[in-house]
């Protein structure tokens, strides 16, 4: 029987890059003098700090104090008291129950890459956790992958600290791979699984916090607590998604599954938003895990007057159809894409195009104006890095990012569309970034996976 799942309710997400506002923004200033003294700081006003081992992992020199005071967005800064650089787990549970039970308690933020864009990550006048520290140390959980091959149940415990683009890597030695990624993969696991970790897949894998099994988690009073659908679930729920708020991640065990190798990546182009939105609709209506006709991964994206038809995270239409995008876009302003992917294997190989064929029947994309990638499985996920690699070399990877993430209902999108996309975005001529809109399922989210972990446990003598 063909796997269904009921589209109860719609949501689009949309990112925008304004990039317009960058020249109004300042750069971050620091004086070398930032601590005005540590017996003035609440961190150090406890003798008892100075009995404590992590005394000598406790930095506040200027470097690290810079480091841990901006985030990718270089909107907000943040000055801490310190920053802990951690050789293991118990030196975080240190920290936490200092502050906990310290007269005068002090901020811990918790610092992956330092990827939000409004301060999340930062700690004013208090402490830093960098966690990215524990990857150097045996301490750390690292990556390991398990799981019952007769039964197809597979799973990696991976440490908060690491980053996704290395879990990829480690699980793809195994022939398997986490099925829900962002878009950029040098991300931590702690951080993603901290906000929700959101992209293409999501329609039909859910983000990334619907696919975990459990975690370790440090509290905010310090204790060390193993937290899963079936034990300290309250924990469980509110850590998934919750901007660190509840606790720390230090390691979260991913569902995996049999890793494809190759993908079919291909855009459409539309000029009319009800259509492009239905086209969306329509193809992420197919969206069991099970379901082998369908879609893998569907964005869409927007194409402005603005020259280029392409943008900073992939190089993908080819240069001899760039006149003609371009003279579209001028045409009507605002030019519509879809992106979707569809994985294969040797197993699938001479399916794939058939199955696309008849995913895209029907559809009303611009005739002559649908364009084709065929790359490998790990240079599909991994693709934004060449877009950063090209935006370091420019000096524009750490300027100001203002970046805006939404959820509209199916009900608000054609509104949207018209009230901001084209009577704010374009008429005022304020971005030339990056906008994306597409579509996810509600039901997606959390209890897909959960679901299937239920199975598994009950299956397992």
């Amino acid at each position: 029987m063909v796997e269904t799942f009921p589209i109860t309710t719609y949501f689009m997400l949309l990112f925008l890059f304004l990039s317009s506002l960058v020249s109004t923004l300042g750069k971050p200033k620091l004086s070398t003098n930032c601590l005005s003294s540590k017996f003035q700081n609440p961190v150090y006003q406890n003798r008892k700090l100075q009995n404590l081992d992590i005394i000598s992992k406790l930095r506040d020199d200027h470097d690290a104090i810079k480091l841990a005071s901006s985030d990718y967005g270089n909107m907000v800064h943040e000055i801490p008291a310190s920053i802990l650089y951690p050789t293991s787990i118990n030196d975080i549970e240190t920290l936490i129950k200092f502050a906990h039970n310290n007269s005068a308690p002090f901020t811990i933020a918790a610092r992956g890459q330092g990827h939000s864009v409004r301060g999340q990550a930062m700690a004013p006048n208090g402490v830093v956790v960098n966690m990215r520290s524990l990857k150097n140390h045996r301490n750390g959980f690292g990556i390991t992958v398990s799981g019952t091959p007769s039964m197809g149940f597979f799973y990696a415990d991976v440490g908060g600290e690491q980053l996704w683009v290395d879990v990829l890597n480690a699980t793809l030695e195994h022939g398997l791979a986490p099925v829900s990624f962002t878009d950029y993969l040098y991300l931590t696991v702690g951080g993603t699984l901290s906000n929700a970790g959101i992209s293409g897949q999501t329609f039909r894998y859910g983000p990334q916090i619907s696919n975990v099994y459990e975690m370790d988690v440090i509290t905010g009073e310090g204790d060390f607590v193993t937290c899963s659908p079936e034990k300290n679930r309250k924990l469980f729920y509110a850590v998934l998604g919750g901007l660190g708020q509840f606790g720390i991640i230090v390691r979260a065990r991913i569902a995996l599954e049999p890793a494809p190798k190759r993908v079919k990546w291909v855009r459409m182009l539309y000029n009319d938003f009800s259509a492009f939105t239905k086209d969306q609709e329509s193809l992420i209506s197919l969206n069991g895990r099970k379901q082998k006709n369908a879609l893998n991964y569907l964005e869409g994206l927007l194409l402005m007057d603005k020259g280029t038809p392409e943008n900073w995270r992939s190089t993908f239409f080819p240069l001899s159809d760039h006149s003609r995008i371009i003279s579209h876009v001028t045409k009507y302003g605002i030019i519509y894409c879809i992106e979707v992917a569809k994985y294969y294997d040797d197993h699938t190989l001479n399916s794939v195009d058939k199955e696309l064929q008849v995913l895209f029947e029907g559809l009303s994309f611009i005739p002559g104006f649908t364009f084709e990638k065929d790359i490998s499985y790990i240079d599909f996920l991994n693709r934004a890095q060449k877009g950063e690699q090209k935006l370091q070399s420019q000096g524009l990877w750490d300027i100001p990012h203002p970046w805006l993430n939404l959820f509209v209902p199916k009900s608000h999108i054609s509104d949207f569309n018209s009230i901001v996309f084209k009577d704010i975005v374009l008429k005022r001529n304020i971005t030339t970034g990056l906008v994306l809109v597409y579509p996810m399922n509600r039901n997606k989210w959390m209890i897909g996976c959960l679901r299937l972990y239920l199975m598994k446990m009950c299956s397992t003598p």
